[in-house]
């Protein structure tokens, strides 16, 4: 990929204030690379300006509040840009199932509209469309490959496989440097408490039980954000446009049991648990294969076992960050979006 040397390359990450893309920025200033960062994020429920307080005043960083739909803000926060990274996207699928026509609008026009003036960017060197396995629908059996089919099961899915596919139309079409991922479930420091990690450790310090879907036998691949980070800023470098990879955290696990794994980390018993009705289209398990990633030299670093330790040490020792988040939360999505099981 050309770059011109001696130039601090400049980043736009978009959904920057978010769990991922916060991260993604701290692991841009802690890789070593010399960059300018600039954040795009329009602050929704999930989007939180204290997950960039570290960075204010940091040479060359630049926030900007605004929506990646509007045109005029994506024109002026793309100036100058060598690479995206888009994070931006709704992305609970809870509440893609209770309101998906704002999942179309982020996670498809939002995409178009920053794919436009990609366009028409003559130093971009390549533009990460951050996609997610819910795309595939789930698997039995086996995991995916990139080339597997794409049949997804929810609105959340389908919207993401939208704005991916859309992506790589630009790349086809006019020539975009588009690279796409689809990563596993991510979990770490910064998680909006409404996801299922967080959710859990905030109820349970709270002395509160914990919402398992159905049985709790669903499985899930999960990935330390961390690593996801890592993936994402080498395929920066090394990845093949128009290419996508699968970013897998080799951590399959059941619910169940990753619910005990949490209760046992805190002190707790399955007293704690509570039993609701599991979600319609509930996605059974995925499983992903990440060896083309991993050809170019990546690997997960955290097991599940190490990564949920130090998950469960930020939330405990950063509830000023979380408690607001919390009680903001609707009631629904902390004691289970179903309700009880066998009541809607």
């Amino acid at each position: 990929m050309n770059r011109n040397m001696g130039k601090k390359r400049q980043y736009l990450v978009t959904g920057g204030a978010g769990f991922i893309g916060s991260n993604f920025v701290r692991h841009l200033y802690e890789s070593g690379e010399d960059v300018n960062v600039r954040v795009l994020d329009k602050l929704t429920y999930s989007g939180n300006i204290l997950n960039l307080k570290d960075f204010e005043g940091q040479d060359g960083f630049e926030f900007i509040k605004g929506d990646i739909c509007d045109e005029a803000v994506v024109a002026g926060a793309m100036k100058g840009v060598n690479v995206v990274v888009n994070f931006a996207a709704e992305v609970a699928v809870d509440r893609s199932i209770d309101d998906p026509k704002s999942f179309l609008r982020t996670d498809i026009i939002g995409v178009y509209t920053l794919l436009q003036e990609a366009r028409q960017q003559p130093g971009l060197e390549r533009f990460i469309q951050i996609s997610t396995d819910e795309v595939y629908g789930h698997i039995l059996e086996g995991s995916f490959h990139e080339t597997s089919e794409l049949k997804p099961r929810n609105p959340y899915a389908a919207s993401k496989l939208g704005g991916e596919r859309l992506a790589y139309s630009f790349f086809e079409t006019y020539g975009v440097p588009v690279v796409i991922t689809r990563a596993s479930n991510n979990y770490g420091p910064q998680a909006y408490p409404e996801k299922v990690i967080p959710l859990f450790i905030t109820n349970l310090v709270d002395g509160g039980q914990v919402p398992v879907f159905g049985e709790g036998r669903q499985i899930r691949d999960w990935l330390y954000v961390e690593d996801h980070c890592r993936a994402i800023r080498m395929l920066v470098d090394k990845g093949v446009n128009g290419e996508v990879y699968n970013v897998g955290g080799s951590q399959e696990c059941e619910n169940i049991a990753l619910t005990r794994q949490l209760l046992a980390i805190m002190g707790k018993d399955e007293r704690s648990i509570r039993f609701v009705q599991d979600r319609p289209g509930h996605d059974m398990r995925y499983s992903l294969d990440s060896a083309k990633l991993q050809e170019l030299g990546w690997k997960p670093r955290y097991d599940l076992e190490k990564g949920l330790q130090k998950t469960v040490e930020w939330y405990l020792q950063n509830e000023a960050w979380w408690r607001p988040l919390k009680q903001a939360l609707d009631p629904r999505y902390s004691k289970g979006f179903w309700g009880e099981k066998g009541v809607k």
